[in-house]
């Protein structure tokens, strides 16, 4: 109250019909909807009597009111409150207050009346009225139009608040898309360089030891020479699996032999069983979205084999109504508050932050009888889908279905 009496500061009241002096700081522009002349000058007394300096400007009619609230000169002619009576010739109160939120203009608007019933004065409550006095009780006035303007002042200061918030917000998610994005391309450029670099040194280097062991003149040389190669061949294992974490080379032959080579390679290393299905035998998906999906099932399944104590797995891809949907279910024994609650648990957010940057988002459903992590990318435009259905997939010959493109071709 103290801040408001600072601002608007006691002194003369003008009236703009009358133009007495002004005071050094900014008057309250009040618009006073009445008809009454001598009402008006009225209640510019009890507003100077509670130490107010108002800049007030009187209109009767409808037509009036809408042209003072239209007027666009700049600060000078916008309003910070307005006064009503409720009933004018040919017009209401109730209805000013509603012209005023159309108009979306979030102005505190206090109704006074010589006679206003309780149902009047709810109705003008629900529709966003700041306030109601009657005429007879105007020593009222001045601390209304001070609590009224200090709500309304607490109002946009919360609203600037969340729209800053949410502008932090937006820019932190595009940070981290950002940051994604680039882990993902030095990944490839890294995942490439070892590849080209150190996958074709490594294997020349082992092409010119099998030389030198089969060259070799005595046992000690061909043992040395035997055990170089296993050591370089361990190195070389670990280059492939290095580069394979770092780019799915797989993806190459599409999200849906990836994820099925995944889930045989997951079942083979843990014993848990994995089932994988699909709606279609391949798709054809827009760039970025195989990569996020296939981040999304490896993570569910790394966290499967690290806490879940799950002895089923299920991955289910399909795509209906222009979104894919990828659901990573077991059958463990869920997630609890406090798995949910880790400071540094990083996985599930990053897995939103990269689902989000291809516009989708993830769900996870926990309970007693497992966890379900569900990845949903809307595609646009529909999707090139193969005629064959993924079923017929199971009749390939097992070494087909357990490809892995990604490795390099042995000696």
């Amino acid at each position: 109250m103290a801040a408001n009496r600072r601002q608007f500061r006691p002194g003369v009241v003008r009236d703009t019909a009358h133009m007495a002096q002004a005071t050094p700081t900014r008057p309250l522009r009040v618009l006073h909807l009445e008809d009454s002349a001598l009402d008006h000058e009225l209640a510019l007394a009890h507003l100077q009597r509670g130490g107010l300096v108002v800049d007030c400007r009187r209109v009767e009619t409808r037509a009036e009111f809408e042209s003072a609230l239209d007027r666009r000169g700049g600060a000078a002619n916008r309003w910070d409150l307005v006064l009503s009576d409720y009933n004018l010739p040919g017009f209401s109160g109730i209805e000013a207050l509603r012209l005023l939120r159309e108009r979306r203009l979030d102005l505190p608007f206090i109704l006074v009346s010589g006679e206003i019933g309780e149902d009047t004065a709810v109705e003008a409550m629900r529709n966003g009225a700041s306030d109601y006095l009657l005429k007879s009780n105007l020593a009222r006035l001045a601390p209304a139009v001070e609590n009224a303007i200090e709500a309304a002042e607490a109002k946009r200061a919360n609203v600037e608040a969340d729209r800053a918030l949410q502008s932090s917000r937006e820019q932190l998610a595009a940070l981290a898309r950002h940051l994604q994005t680039s882990i993902d391309n030095e990944r490839t450029h890294i995942a490439r360089e070892i590849h080209d670099d150190v996958g074709g040194s490594l294997t020349a280097l082992k092409f010119d030891l099998d030389w030198i062991r089969r060259h070799a003149t005595t046992p000690e040389m061909q043992q040395r020479s035997t055990a170089a190669i296993e050591l370089l061949t361990h190195a070389i294992d670990a280059s492939k699996r290095i580069m394979h974490n770092l780019r799915p080379a797989i993806l190459e032959q599409g999200l849906v032999a990836a994820l099925q080579w995944m889930a045989g390679n997951f079942e083979r290393r843990t014993g848990v069983e994995c089932v994988f299905h699909s709606s279609h035998e391949s798709l054809s998906l827009p760039p970025g979205v195989p990569l996020v999906a296939y981040r999304m099932a490896q993570e569910a399944l790394t966290n499967v084999s690290k806490h879940a104590q799950a002895t089923r797995v299920r991955i289910e891809l399909a795509v209906g109504a222009g979104v894919l949907s990828l659901e990573v279910t077991d059958d463990g024994r869920g997630l609890t508050d406090a798995d949910r609650a880790k400071e540094r648990s990083f996985g599930l957010r990053g897995l939103t932050e990269r689902a989000s940057t291809v516009g989708g988002w993830v769900d996870v459903v926990s309970g007693a009888g497992g966890t379900s992590l569900i990845l949903s990318v809307p595609l646009g435009d529909p999707l090139a889908t193969a005629d064959v259905d993924a079923d017929d997939e199971a009749e390939a010959p097992a070494h087909e279905r357990r490809h892995d493109p990604s490795a390099w071709t042995p000696l």
